[in-house]
């Protein structure tokens, strides 16, 4: 099975945005109501080991835009 991957623009920047990746995460926490908690999953959500992401690298300041990303254009999961 392929992992669909989005390409998204956001103040500037582009993403690509794939399953377990740090902007994807940051998105569905949002989406899910879920506070910021910057991490990934190299293999694909919930698939293998979570990474805890670091302040200042690229990746964290990826899962940062997608948590934006999301609160200003996603919507957000009702229960």
């Amino acid at each position: 099975m392929l992992d669909q991957r989005t390409r998204i623009e956001f103040n500037g920047k582009k993403y690509t945005q794939v399953h377990g990746n740090a902007f994807d995460r940051g998105s569905a926490d949002s989406w899910y109501g879920r506070p910021r908690d910057p991490h990934k999953y190299p293999s694909g959500t919930y698939k293998g080991l979570r990474v805890d992401l670091q302040a200042g690298t690229a990746e964290y300041k990826n899962y940062m835009a997608g948590y934006d990303y999301n609160e200003q254009f996603g919507g957000k999961k009702e229960w």
